[in-house]
Parts: C-alpha cells; sequence; structure tokens
C-alpha cells in the first residue's frame, strides 16, 4: 500500500478532502522524524512504538578485497508493533 492508497482510504472512510487527509498525512511523518532524530520514542497506544535502536560497533568483510572494515557504532529507527496489532495480523493474514 503506498502513501496516496492510505489517504485515498482515509479520505473515503472520514469523508474528509484528499487535499487535507494528504497534509495530515505528511505532517505525521514530518512530526515523527522531527521527533527520533531528537532521540525520543514514539509510543501509539494500540498500534506501536517508533523507537530507536542502537547497533555496537563491529567488524564486517569486505569480500572482493578480503579485507575487514570497523562498522562504527549508529542509530537506527524502528517499528515495534503492539501486541493487539501482532494478535490482528496473526489471525486475520491468510
Amino acid at each position: 500500500m503506498t502513501k496516496a492508497e492510505i489517504v485515498s482510504a482515509i479520505a473515503d472512510k472520514t469523508g474528509i478532502e484528499k487535499v487535507t487527509v494528504w497534509a495530515t498525512v505528511e505532517t505525521f511523518m514530518d512530526v515523527v522524524k522531527e521527533h527520533m532524530t531528537r532521540g525520543e520514542h514514539i509510543y501509539l497506544r494500540g498500534f506501536g512504538s517508533f523507537i530507536i535502536k542502537n547497533r555496537k560497533q563491529k567488524t564486517g568483510r569486505n569480500i572482493s578485497k578480503n579485507t575487514s572494515i570497523i562498522i562504527p557504532a549508529h542509530n537506527i529507527p524502528a517499528f515495534k508493533p503492539a501486541k493487539p496489532f501482532v494478535n490482528d495480523v496473526k489471525t486475520k493474514v491468510k
């Protein structure tokens, strides 16, 4: 499902104009990105959490050059679904 399809589905269910829904979805994503870049987690009860995972430094291999490289520690964004969300997907997806 694409962002445009999400906007259309929300507009159809709520009766709100697509332009307004599009602006709302864009603003939501901007707010999530803004707060996560500050190191904050976002919790949406019943849906899930947008969290920041810390990856430790590790040694990797460059196979083509047959050398070892150091991959520095870094942070990555992640989504952890809530239990009701997981249970719905488990029971309803065919």
